[in-house]
């Protein structure tokens, strides 16, 4: 089982199928998601890699988001936010399939990690909207 924050430190090879039902469409990507400590019980993190959306030339994606952990009775968890700090969604290590949801108007974001091949993890995304319908399969894998 998981610990803590501390555990994803580092850099790890990145993966990602996603599944744009609304427009039928397959996107995949293949990059590097790096942990980075920013401050105590903080890291930040960053991907980067090769998109291949459809029929569409490859370009670079890139995604950045701030982990953070906690001490005492929370210390199970992680607050995952957006670049900007506002908040994104809680990790509960203290599962080995922790979920959450983000609601974005008028978009409903849905997680679930599975950390059961730990240190080999996966995230799956189930985003649904007006305008939006699909599933994003990220998985990570130690470098």
């Amino acid at each position: 089982m998981l610990k803590g924050l501390n555990q994803f430190e580092g850099e790890w090879q990145l993966t990602r199928i996603i599944k744009d039902r609304r427009n039928d469409v397959e996107g995949r990507l293949s990059g590097i998601a790096t942990f980075t400590p920013s401050a105590p019980l903080e890291l930040q993190y960053e991907e980067e890699g090769e998109l291949v959306y459809g029929q569409q030339p490859s370009m670079i994606a890139t995604r950045r988001y701030i982990w953070r952990g906690f001490e005492g009775e929370h210390a199970s968890k992680i607050a995952v936010a957006f670049e900007d700090g506002s908040p994104f969604h809680v990790i509960a290590l203290d599962r080995s399939m922790p979920d959450d949801d983000h609601q974005c108007d008028p978009d409903f974001y849905h997680v679930s990690y599975d950390f059961t091949a730990w240190p080999e993890w996966e995230a799956v995304w189930r985003v649904v909207g007006p305008s939006k319908d699909y599933r994003m399969i990220s998985r990570y894998k130690r470098m």
